[in-house]
């Protein structure tokens, strides 16, 4: 009989387990008046990926555990494909938990959704290109993927990439034509470890371009892995203390909305009542692989290009789809509320115990090490995305708090944060709002991101 701790402990499945045991125990604890429930199990996850990252780091070649130590380093601590399959069933649930109510609140929120997903996304834009212009010592680049992180957007970040190229290309022809100053930091860029004193002499190679570029896409990337934590963590801290800052009356903000959407639909007279089943195991699975499916499509925009809703959207969109139509000969899509809330729970559970595991160590790398202002960078950019939001969704636009925090959510690309506000209002009445508002930001996500790489930096 043989037992290796290291083995067992940088297991994957061992990681997601004490994460969230700890995180739901954390999660209980008071602060106040408040706690973190279920988010709590991000928290914890931070804290542990990093630990793991670290101690797997210091374990040599021909040592007990080295390979399991290396398979955590390769797979980045938590593989992605949990981080997809969970992220793909909690957005299910979700979204068929909201579908019910989905064609009222199109009609009476539509416009005001479509507003605040570019709104955000425009302002955290323009909070990023500010940053880009007084980082002097820093990568521009890194702050572009900052901005796609700090949004928790991974469609953004695919066309972050891809912009980055295109825009590193063009930079590096011009290189003749830089300044001193310009030169030095391109050569920087590039991985020049000897630059000369007369860079304006100096010529460059197409080996200096091609790393040039690399670096600059892998900048996009190190940005994005930054700033995503810090992005999540913004988002559940903003829903859950957002109504004791701004002094909202939360049962009252409910009960308001509850009566708007009973007379919304007192007046769609036409919509038909579907009885729930307990669970169908098929209707669920359907709608996950319909989502799937719409969120791979590729949707091309001239000037723009090419741009999908990704995994996240195309689920939450087709759960909502299947949910509103309720049922499609035998398959059930309206399904008992404390079921799927359940399978919702566990699932928001792993995912954010994932994503803490999976980005913990770059976040408290960027807090105590050299990314320290690429973390801050993200919470100037969400912060000042959110509250914007948060003025014209609340005092300008009108919108009662239950959708209002499910539509920030949205505006910020951020799934973890949905989970916080569903908990938080103990209903799943935001879903609606994040859904409607979710493929908008989603757009302005991909059309800013371009854009920022077609402006100087």
């Amino acid at each position: 009989m043989s037992f290796s701790f290291t083995e067992v402990f940088l297991s994957q499945f061992i990681l997601m387990f004490i994460a969230i045991v700890t995180g739901l125990m954390f999660g209980k604890i008071k602060f106040g008046k408040f706690s973190f429930g279920i988010s709590g199990a991000l928290f914890t996850g931070l804290v542990i990926g990093w630990g793991a990252f670290k101690y797997a780091s210091s374990i040599e070649a021909g040592k007990s555990g080295y390979d399991a130590a290396q398979n955590l380093i390769s797979s980045g601590v938590i593989s992605s494909n949990f981080f997809d399959i969970f992220l793909i069933v909690f957005v299910c649930a979700v979204g068929l938990l909201a579908a019910k109510d989905i064609g009222i609140v199109l009609r009476k929120y539509g416009l005001k959704f479509v507003a605040l997903g570019l709104l955000i996304t425009f302002m955290s834009a323009a909070a990023t290109y500010t940053l880009t212009l007084f980082s002097k010592d820093s990568n521009p680049y890194e702050i572009s993927g900052v901005y796609t992180g700090a949004l928790t957007s991974s469609p953004g970040l695919a066309a972050a990439i891809e912009t980055a190229r295109g825009h590193a290309t063009e930079k590096s022809e011009s290189y003749d034509t830089m300044g001193d100053s310009e030169k030095i930091k391109f050569l920087e860029m590039a991985g020049v470890k000897d630059i000369p004193k007369d860079v304006q002499s100096f010529k460059i190679t197409d080996d200096v371009k091609n790393q040039f570029i690399t670096n600059a896409e892998g900048s996009i990337g190190a940005g994005h892995a930054i700033g995503y934590p810090f992005g999540v963590l913004i988002v559940i801290l903003a829903v859950n203390f957002f109504p004791n800052i701004f002094k909202i009356d939360v049962e009252k903000e409910k009960l308001q909305y509850r009566e708007e959407l009973s007379d919304a639909r007192k007046q769609s007279s036409h919509v038909k009542v579907i009885k729930e089943t307990k669970f169908d195991i098929a209707g669920f699975i359907l709608a996950c692989m319909f989502g799937y499916i719409i969120g791979n499509i590729n949707i091309y925009l001239p000037f723009i290009g090419y741009f999908s809703l990704g995994s996240t959207g195309g689920v939450l969109i087709g759960a909502l789809i299947l949910g509103y139509i309720g049922k499609i000969g035998s398959i059930s899509f309206r399904m008992d509320s404390n079921t799927l809330g359940i399978l919702r729970d566990i699932a928001l559970a792993f995912f954010l115990a994932i994503v803490g595991l999976k980005y913990g160590y770059q976040a408290v790398d960027a807090l105590v090490g050299t990314g320290a202002y690429l973390g801050v960078a993200s919470v100037i950019i969400g912060v000042i995305g959110m509250l914007i939001g948060f003025g014209v969704g609340k005092y300008v636009l009108k919108i009662n708090w239950p959708m209002l925090s499910g539509a920030i959510c949205g505006g910020m690309t951020s799934t973890p944060g949905l989970g916080a506000a569903v908990e938080a209002l103990g209903s799943d009445e935001p879903a609606a709002g994040y859904g409607a508002t979710y493929p908008f930001a989603l757009l302005g996500m991909v059309i800013f991101t371009i854009i920022l790489h077609k402006l100087p930096m």
